[in-house]
């Protein structure tokens, strides 16, 4: 992915950006390209934090993924908001955990459990 000023972005392109961003990920874990997950990691970790700065916390604006086709893009939707819709954030990641989504069922059970045992607490 090309470098991009994200502040200069609208939120609607900082969600398309989220979205491509994850799609690149589930590539990378299925081609267990473990150095390109960790690269793209930190460019979602920007657009989250480009976010959650913008007036009233905009990743709200990252609800809708909740719906999306791709495992990935719903898990990484339900991490980024748990913070601002955490009740609909948990029903996501519950349900990949339910259906046996894999590789992303380990990470959404991992994260149930840090929830309810009080390791991670989303800001």
């Amino acid at each position: 992915m090309k470098q991009v000023k994200l502040r200069d972005m609208s939120v609607d392109q900082l969600v398309e950006r989220f979205t491509a961003i994850a799609l690149e990920q589930d590539e990378a874990l299925l081609n267990d390209d473990i150095a390109k997950f960790n690269r793209l990691f930190d460019l979602m970790e920007a657009v989250k934090e480009e976010l959650k700065a913008r007036d009233s916390d905009q990743r709200r604006a990252l609800i809708p993924l909740y719906n999306h086709r791709n495992a990935q893009v719903r898990l990484k939707a339900a991490k980024a908001t748990l913070a601002v819709a955490p009740e609909a954030a948990r029903q996501v990641l519950q349900s990949i955990s339910d259906r046996a989504e894999f590789p992303q069922a380990l990470d959404a059970g991992m994260t149930i459990k840090a929830l309810d045992r009080g390791i991670f607490k989303p800001t």
